[in-house]
């Protein structure tokens, strides 16, 4: 079989009669045996979007061997050498064979072991192993083993996703990933263990080796983020109010305090009067959950917000992420859920400064040497920091241990930016806990109370907010809450003045409506008063 068309020149003799006994004319062109393009279907994942590719192969002349064509990065390009021992494993040995596999669009690059299934079916199809069969509207994904097993991948579940929307509806996957395909629930998911069980699938007579599927064991059991309820809190009263404001609303929180005053116990509250996800939502989770692969076989999905507390010398790679196509980071792990910065002002600076575009467009923009992506990464971010370096500078002038100096504690809140401060909603003072705290406390309101508060809070929202591209207050303009509760200038007189004195800026104008927003919303109110205005601008500055 040749890939290339034989002609017969003007100024050269006739040559052999062809089968149907008639003589050659001058200048013919000799059909060839005809040539099978076998084709299939797979994506090409860049972060969580993804690319449909469809795989062309064809065997033709030439030296033996297997060409990969169309930006295959090595992954993809070694696909060959497991191909071509599952082939012979199967008894469909093709070392003497010129095989051509083509990924087109060829201007995509294409990462990872999961076109190994779609190469293999395209293969097949050329040389005739499986019957004429619609297999380029089925997207395929796995990984070919040297037996022909097929090994699961990470990002199944994005795969499947991007594969919906672009119109497939049809999907093959390792029988490792069953369990995370049969998360998504609305496609028409095969899963495979071996390649022969494919062939046969779709109309093949090969024999399937009787080996067990692979499926990936389980590893240790990933220690989950270390939760606390509200009941356990002493004292604080201002900040568990805060708290319970941030949830409410999804608004963006700094707390200031001496060490042991309760800052990361508060944070670690804070999932727990969150409302649970949706189901979208949670699916949005679990997506970046399998590009990591991070997703346990038999697992549910999981509807709990996520919980990220990175340690203050993580880099802003690792944050970002990024740092090769798939890679995601710390940020887009907190999509939906909470982000906890524990001793914020340690952080170096370009982690903090890294923050500041995310926490507007709610998304993670990476531009390499290798190419550019978007990661999502809407996510409520809480702060907690120290009074000075040594942090006992908020103690009362007779129990104060502080020796740092104006200087010193200058120099450690200027490490959290102005810009980004700008862009949280709420700043706390958290002040020892005393023993009348303690003993005057009394029982503390659990969790469960609040966040039945919090989620009537949510569904007035959700109510007002039906036909928005936003959900909640944290993501409401300014302009569009003056507008819609027809805020009068006395209601706006404590804010115009901050504003006109420059303690605040016009971003903090719009955050501290949004603040006071979500106070008549957990007061049950029509619309923000003067009252709760004032409320939510000593909220964002401390000053009453």
């Amino acid at each position: 079989m040749s890939d290339r068309l034989p002609i017969v020149a003007d100024d050269e003799p006739v040559g052999e009669p062809v089968e149907t006994g008639e003589p050659v004319q001058v200048g013919t062109i000799v059909e060839p045996e005809s040539t099978v393009v076998g084709r299939a279907a797979a994506v090409a994942l860049w972060g969580l979007a993804g690319r449909i590719v469809s795989i062309e192969a064809v065997i033709s002349s030439g030296l033996p061997g297997i060409d990969i064509v169309g930006l295959p990065d090595a992954s993809v390009s070694e696909s060959r050498k497991r191909l071509r021992a599952a082939l012979a494993f199967l008894g469909l040995p093709v070392a003497t064979q010129h095989l051509t596999i083509n990924l087109t669009p060829g201007s995509v690059p294409k990462i990872g072991t999961g076109f190994d299934l779609g190469i293999a079916v395209a293969v097949l199809r050329a040389r005739g192993i499986i019957p004429p069969a619609d297999t380029e509207s089925v997207v395929h994904c796995g990984e070919l083993g040297l037996d022909g097993r097929i090994r699961p991948v990470s990002g199944v579940l994005p795969v499947l996703r991007a594969g919906l929307l672009a119109g497939f509806d049809r999907f093959v996957v390792p029988a490792g990933n069953s369990a995370e395909a049969a998360l998504l629930g609305t496609a028409e998911v095969k899963a495979v263990s071996s390649l022969a069980e494919l062939v046969n699938v779709y109309g093949g007579t090969l024999t399937v080796p009787q080996l067990p599927p692979v499926i990936e064991p389980a590893g240790p059991a990933t220690p989950g983020p270390e939760l606390h309820d509200l009941a356990e809190v002493q004292g604080q009263e201002e900040a568990r109010f805060g708290i319970e404001v941030a949830a409410a609303g999804g608004h963006n929180l700094l707390m200031r305090g001496t060490p042991g005053a309760g800052k990361t116990l508060l944070a670690q509250c804070l999932p727990g009067i969150l409302p649970t996800l949706t189901d979208a939502q949670a699916l949005e989770v679990a997506a970046v959950r399998s590009l990591r692969g991070e997703l346990v076989a038999g697992e549910e999905l999981d509807h709990r917000p996520p919980f990220e507390a990175p340690h203050h010398r993580s880099t802003a790679s690792a944050l970002v992420g990024g740092r090769k196509p798939g890679s995601v980071g710390i940020l887009s792990r907190a999509h939906h859920g909470v982000l906890f910065m524990d001793e914020a002002p340690e952080f170096s600076r370009d982690v903090l400064e890294a923050l500041r575009q995310p926490l507007e467009s709610r998304q993670v923009h990476i531009h390499r040497a290798w190419g550019s992506m978007v990661l999502p990464a809407s996510f409520q971010l809480v702060m907690a920091a120290n009074p000075c370096p040594c942090g006992a500078g908020m103690q009362s002038a007779a129990n104060s241990d502080c020796h740092c100096t104006p200087m010193d504690k200058r120099r450690y809140r200027n490490r959290l930016s102005g810009p980004l401060l700008d862009r949280v909603d709420l700043q706390l003072e958290l002040y020892p806990i005393t023993p009348a705290d303690l003993r005057l406390g009394g029982d503390q309101e659990p969790s469960a109370e609040v966040a039945a508060r919090v989620l009537a809070a949510r569904q007035a929202q959700s109510q007002r907010y039906a036909e928005c591209p936003w959900s909640l207050n944290a993501g409401a303009p300014g302009p569009w809450l003056r507008e819609h509760f027809g805020m009068r200038p006395e209601a706006l007189r404590s804010l115009d003045r901050a504003l006109e004195t420059g303690r605040i800026t016009m971003r903090g104008y719009d955050r501290v409506l949004r603040v006071a927003t979500t106070l008549a919303d957990l007061a049950g109110a029509a619309a923000p008063d003067a009252e709760r205005i004032a409320t939510a601008l000593a909220l964002r500055t401390q000053e009453a």
